[in-house]
Formats: structure tokens, sequence, C-alpha cells
């Protein structure tokens, strides 16, 4: 079965961790999904055909190998040879809590064996075709070989069937057993679309506080947020988050402290006057409400955060909730997304760029470079420095800008190569939109302002890119992640039935 190298290519590119393999910060969590996985074939042949069934399961048998490789808890169904079968396997189905199915096609099948499932399960359904020969040799060929590689033969009556209930027509992965790494790769971007749908409908979201006066786009419908992902948003207190730095002990800031210098550089200040070295105070400051956030994070039992509070004026409260920026780095390279100015719809982009495992980093456009033909995208507050090029910095701010306080800030750009922004965006009829776009992470300096900064080269130029993308409605906010991976993201949005709009793709 011949395909593009282009394709090729591009697919092995979706199965490829992004993540540099030496993470700086390890998850807290492990990556999972419960993925259900069932052939399909026609009872008929049975009793017509000696060995057909038990080929067929050793054919299903290796197709479940190959999905358990991509670290994900499978659970098999067998095989579905008729209609009373597919009722009943739908009864287990929907109480196995299952975050995606493959229809395994390992023969014909009559749509029967799946229309109930297609009808009534709530997760996406994937069909495989994939025929142990890569073409049948005429000279022996027999209708039992015909049979055994008859994978694709029912892939049209299911869509078919499929579209006529008025669902989307599943995906299809097509190819042969053995020896495809188009539809290997094509296996485990399944395995990882899976990995991120476990994660968004089972997520505990905390929120302090409230957007920024004025951010009208930072507004959200909570109740949307549980209608379209599932997630939960936990309201907590930024005093619950006092109650914890108060029991901070210095033998914890100490063994913090640590951990921090380990990871950051501390560079002396260079062109901006607001910058200056990291001092003892901020260090201490920043390592002590690191702690506390890590335990409010485990009292509250959250997966993400987003906020934004200031306080009273020279209250400890003030200086407390100012100065996460250290421990909310941490945080979000542990797999933790951490979303400043209270933006809960980033939040949940830089949760499905994190699960994907290409990073997920706080985002917003910096000035142009009409000079070179890039923009910087980066942000104050919190990022991803498990994707930092090089040891990310640490330095001390005098004043942050547009916002009170002052204390330690991270800077760092992306790794150079490929990148991936995800916004989240609300239209005129309060629907969720995913804004998407790929682009290329350019070598070269960044302002020493303690923010992030990544030179971001969009094609076909930065002045036309950035006219497509506001024209599409994202909020200014977006997650940045490493490697190309809009289809990805497409086909997330598409099983969230959340609309999408790909603003730049760079060709394969």
């Amino acid at each position: 079965m011949k395909r593009s190298t282009d394709e090729t290519e591009r697919l092995e590119h979706h199965g490829r961790v992004a993540v540099q393999a030496a993470r700086l910060i390890p998850r807290r969590k492990p990556l999972t999904a419960r993925v259900g996985v069932l052939g399909v074939g026609h009872q008929t042949y049975w009793s017509q055909f000696e060995g057909l069934l038990d080929h067929l399961h050793e054919k299903l048998r290796i197709f479940e190998a190959k999905v358990r490789a991509c670290d994900v808890e499978v659970v098999g169904f067998g095989i579905v040879d008729q209609a009373q079968v597919a009722y009943a396997v739908r009864d287990r189905m929907q109480a196995a809590q299952l975050d995606l199915v493959f229809c395994d096609m390992v023969t014909y099948a009559t749509s029967a064996t799946f229309g109930v499932l297609m009808r009534d399960l709530n997760v996406p359904i994937v069909l495989v075709a994939l025929q142990p020969s890569k073409a049948m040799d005429y000279t022996v060929a027999s209708t039992f070989v015909q049979l055994c590689n008859d994978d694709f033969c029912a892939v049209p009556e299911f869509t078919g069937v499929a579209i006529r209930m008025g669902k989307a027509p599943p995906p299809v992965i097509l190819g042969t057993l053995e020896d495809d790494p188009v539809a290997d790769a094509e296996i485990a971007e399944w395995c990882g679309i899976a990995r991120v749908l476990h994660d968004l409908k089972r997520a505990r979201i905390g929120h302090i506080g409230h957007p920024i006066e004025h951010m009208l786009d930072m507004q959200t419908d909570q109740t949307a947020l549980i209608a379209t992902f599932g997630c939960h948003i936990v309201q907590t207190e930024a005093d619950d988050l006092l109650a914890h730095w108060r029991a901070v002990t210095d033998h914890d800031a100490d063994e913090k402290k640590r951990q921090i210098l380990r990871v950051f550089d501390t560079p002396d200040p260079k062109s901006d006057p607001i910058t200056c070295r990291l001092t003892d105070d901020d260090l201490d400051m920043a390592a002590r409400v690191a702690v506390a956030l890590d335990r409010f994070v485990d009292q509250h039992d959250l997966d993400g955060l987003a906020y934004y509070y200031e306080g009273e004026d020279d209250s400890l409260t003030r200086r407390l909730v100012t100065n996460l920026i250290v421990g909310n780095s941490l945080l979000t390279a542990a797999g933790f997304p951490m979303c400043g100015e209270s933006d809960l719809k980033t939040c949940l982009a830089m949760l499905i760029e994190d699960r994907l495992d290409i990073g997920g980093s706080f985002a917003e456009f910096h000035p142009i470079d009409f000079n070179e033909g890039f923009v910087l995208v980066g942000h104050d507050g919190p990022h991803h420095i498990n994707i930092a090029e090089g040891r990310p910095v640490l330095r001390s701010l005098l004043k942050y800008h547009g916002k009170p306080g002052a204390g330690a800030s991270v800077e760092f750009k992306i790794k150079e190569g490929p990148i991936t922004m995800l916004s989240i965006g609300v239209t005129g009829g309060g629907r969720f939109k995913f804004v998407i776009a790929e682009g290329e992470s350019l070598h070269g300096p960044i302002p020493p302002t303690g923010n992030t900064n990544t030179r971001g080269f969009f094609r076909p130029d930065v002045r036309t890119f950035l006219k497509r993308w506001v024209a599409e409605g994202p909020t200014h906010h977006f997650a940045l992640g490493v490697g190309h991976h809009a289809s990805t993201i497409e086909k997330i949005a598409a099983m969230l039935r959340v609309e999408s709009a790909v603003v730049g793709r760079v060709p394969s």
C-alpha cells in the first residue's frame, strides 16, 4: 500500500512526543485514557469457512497490542457479529467509562453490528481497516483470503449509517496491520486524543478572583465550560492560599529554593531598567508561595488553575497573589496548567496542549518585527518551562507592567523549531471556537524583560497572518506548544463538537 513520503512524515510526527525526553519537571500525574476495542464480523461466515473466526480473533489481538503500546488502558469487547451481540456490548461499553472506541473492521460486517453503538455511545468511535496483506497474491487467491483482507468492505456502510442517524461520519484508519508507519502513527494520534478527552471531562479547574477589569474577552460562562468540555470549575479563595503560606517553614522554603535554582539561571540585568538580578528576598517569597501553592492545589484536588486577584494595597494578600509566577511555572511544567488574568478558556487550551505532550505555555502577541518578518509571542506570568530553549531565567522586577506588585518573574523563549498555537474564543452565538495556527520559533535574541518571548514566524507573512488570526475571533491569549499539531487539535474540536479554524498551516 503506497503513500507519499510527505504524508508518512507528517503522520509519523504526530506519533512522536514533542516535548524533550529529559523533562526539567516530572509530571504530577501520568497521562492515561480508557480505550475500548471491538471487532466486527458477519456470523454467517463462521459455519461457511472453518478457521476464519480464529484468524480474525488473531487480527484483533494484534491490533489490541498496538493500542496497548500507546500507554492507554485497553478494554476489549471481542467480535460483534450480529445485532443481539451489539446491544449487549453497548450496555457493557456504557458502563466502562471509555474515552474512545476503536471499531476494528476485521472483515465485512453488516451495519447492525455498529448502528446501536453509533446511536448510543457518547464517546468518539474510530473505524479501523487494517488488512493483513499489502496485496493479495491473485495466483492463489481464495474467498477465505479475501474475507481475511476485507477490512474496508463495510466502511462505506458504517459511515453511511452514521450519517443517516444524524451523526458525523466516524474517522477511519486505513492501511495494513503490519509494516505501516502511517497507520501506527494514526493509532498513536488517536490514543493521544483519548488522553486529552479523558482529562478534559474529569478536570477540576480552580478559579481565584475575577478577570482583570475591562478585559471583556476573558469573561467565561462556566456552565458552558462544563457542557462543552465536562470539566468542573472549583471556586476557591485567596485566603485559602494565604493560610497555607503562613504554615510554610524555613525548611520548606529552603528546599523549594534549591529546586528553583536547579531549574533557573539568575543572570545580571541587561537593558530594561525595571529588572535586576534575582534578590534573596524575591527568591524567598517565590519559594514560600510555591510551597503554599502546591498545598493549595492538593487541598482542592485541582488539575489546573486560573486566577487574578489584587488584594488591598501593601497587604500580605497582595504580596502573596502577585508572587505566584515561579510556582505557577513549576506546576505548569508538571502538567498542571496555570493561567493568569483569570482566563479559564486558555487554561483549558493549555491543558489540551499539555495532554498532547507538546507543552502549552501562556502567551499573547507582543511587538512585530517588520524587518525580519516575525511577531514576538509570550506573556508575563506562568509558563511551560519544559519547552524552554535552554535554561529558563529568573529576574527580579521592580514592577509588573499593567498590574500591581513586584518580584521574581520568568523569562525564556520556546524551543526553536515548529510551534502550534491554540486559542479558545467564543462566537456571537455563545459557542466556543478553537482558533489554531502552526508556525516556527526562530533563532535570535528576545527582550530581557523578565517575560517569555518567542520569535514567531507565520505564513504567508506576518502582516497577512495576524489579520487572518484576529478575523477568526480568538481571545487575546492562547496556548503555545512545540511541533505542528493543527490536524490533531482539529480532530479534538470535532470530537467535542466545537467549531475550529486553522489560520496558518505549515505544509508537510
